[in-house]
C-alpha cells in the first residue's frame, strides 16, 4: 500500500523547479518511478535524522543528495578519531567539532540548496516530541535501545513512518514501522523495551567500516521511497546482512496486537471501522 503524497501537475513542477534544479537531478527525473513530480516531493520533505555516525552519515549524505529539502540532524556528540574510520560525514579537521555542525557543513558541500538543522541535543522528552510532529519520516540511526524505543514511541504518538537501521561487527539490519499505516508493527513489536536484548557498542565490540555505509544507505533509499510513495518499502519486514558472508535475508515482522505502545492505536482503528461499518 502507497501513503505517498499526492502528486499535483506537471506543469506545475515544470514551473517551479529552476534550471539548476533540473539538470542537477535530471538522473532522478529521468526515471519513471521519480519524473519530476517524485523529485518535488523530495524537495518538499523533511527529514528527522537521529544519530549522525555511522549510520547517519552517509543516509543523511545520500538523502541531501538526492534533493530532500530539509534535513534535520540530532546528535549529542562531538567528532572523535576513532569515529573517522566510518563516519564519512566528518573529517580529520571535524574532531572535537559537535557532529551535528560537522555533518551540516559536509552536507552543504555536497548541496548547497538543502536546510540542514543541526541540534548538538540528545533526542528525548518534549524536544523529541516536536522534532518528531514536524517531519514527514524519521530515521533511527542511533546507537543505543534507550533512545530507539523513545523514537518509536514518538512516530507512533504521532503517526510517522519510522526507518530504523542497526550495524555492529559484520552485522546490519533495516526495516521500516510506517506507523501511518494502523496494520503495521512498531519497533517495540520486533525488540519489546525490557527484553532480553544484549545491548553491543561499536566501542566495545568493533564494527566493519563499509557495514555501516550499507546499512545506512539502504535506509535512506527507504526514506526517499517513503517521502516519494514509489514502491515496495521494508514495512512489515526486516532486512538482515551478513556482510562477512555477504548474504541477506529478510524476514516478515509481526503486529503485535498486545503490544503497550502501538496497541492502543490498533485498537482504536478497529473501534472506529466497526462503527463505520453499515
Amino acid at each position: 500500500m502507497g501513503f505517498g503524497p499526492k502528486f499535483l501537475g506537471t506543469c506545475f513542477f515544470l514551473n517551479a523547479m529552476t534550471d539548476d534544479q533540473l539538470l542537477r537531478y535530471s538522473r532522478h527525473i529521468l526515471l519513471p518511478e521519480v519524473g519530476i513530480e517524485g523529485q518535488e516531493a523530495l524537495q518538499a520533505g523533511h527529514a528527522l535524522v537521529i544519530g549522525a555516525g555511522g549510520l547517519g552519515s552517509p543516509a543523511a549524505l545520500y538523502l541531501a543528495t538526492a534533493g530532500v529539502g530539509r534535513i534535520t540532524l540530532v546528535d549529542d556528540d562531538t567528532v572523535d578519531l576513532t569515529n573517522l574510520q566510518r563516519q564519512v560525514l566528518h573529517t580529520t579537521d571535524s574532531v572535537g567539532t559537535p557532529k551535528t555542525l560537522s555533518g551540516k557543513n559536509t552536507i552543504a558541500r555536497y548541496n548547497p540548496e538543502i536546510e540542514v538543522v543541526a541540534l548538538q541535543e540528545r533526542a528525548e522528552g518534549e524536544v523529541l516530541d516536536r522534532l518528531v510532529a514536524s517531519a514527514d519520516v524519521v530515521l533511527d540511526c542511533c546507537d543505543n535501545f534507550a533512545t530507539r524505543h523513545a523514537v518509536n514511541r514518538a512516530c507512533v504518538k504521532f503517526n510517522k513512518p519510522l526507518v530504523s537501521g542497526a550495524a555492529i561487527r559484520f552485522d546490519g539490519q533495516v526495516s521500516v514501522f510506517d506507523l501511518r499505516d494502523p496494520e503495521a508493527p512498531c519497533y517495540h513489536c520486533l525488540f519489546p523495551e525490557g527484553g532480553d536484548l544484549e545491548e553491543l557498542r561499536c566501542a566495545v565490540t568493533g564494527v566493519f567500516a563499509p557495514l555501516t555505509g550499507i546499512i545506512g544507505t539502504v535506509q535512506a533509499a527507504e526514506t526517499l521511497k517513503v517521502l516519494m510513495g514509489i514502491g515496495e518499502s521494508l514495512s512489515g519486514r526486516l532486512l538482515l546482512l551478513d556482510a562477512l558472508n555477504m548474504e541477506w535475508r529478510s524476514i516478515k515482522v509481526p503486529r503485535d496486537p498486545a503490544c503497550p505502545v502501538c496497541g492502543a492505536r490498533h485498537a482504536t482503528a478497529s473501534t472506529k471501522e466497526k462503527i463505520t461499518q453499515p
